[in-house]
């Protein structure tokens, strides 16, 4: 379990990545920040589209960035929004393919409002999708 000031590094840079969001339809900035094994930080944002369904969230950026890092296990996730909400399905099931264990904060973009977590993504998902390797 990550300490108390790695995940305050964490919401940190979520918060930081959220600045930078691309969200023009839903107003609805998101941050994403993954801790890596060796103690660096990956982060995410959403990136909206005008076709919905091509939106990007920010969980879904910081997973893509760091695979393509080549780094495909991670300490822990922070995320947050405006209203602290937690990962959505997609993102769920998309980090369940990498760490089903991983555990997870997610907070507010104001950094006076309660954060929530650890909660681990079998908790937030206890039946993903998954074929047999």
């Amino acid at each position: 379990m990550p300490s108390p000031a790695h995940v305050e590094k964490l919401l940190a840079a979520a918060r930081a990545a959220a600045q930078q969001a691309y969200a023009p339809y839903s107003q609805f900035s998101v941050g994403a920040a993954l801790l890596l094994p060796d103690e660096r930080i990956l982060t995410g944002c959403n990136v909206e589209n005008a076709s919905f369904g091509l939106t990007i969230c920010a969980e879904r950026n910081a997973v893509t960035r760091s695979i393509a890092e080549g780094v495909r296990c991670w300490k822990a996730l922070v995320v947050v929004s405006p209203t602290g909400v937690s990962p959505c399905g997609a993102c769920r099931q998309f980090l369940s393919e990498f760490a089903p264990n991983l555990e997870i904060w997610f907070g507010h973009l104001d950094p006076q409002q309660a954060v929530h977590g650890p909660v681990s993504l079998c908790e937030l998902l206890p039946s993903a999708m998954r074929f047999p390797h």
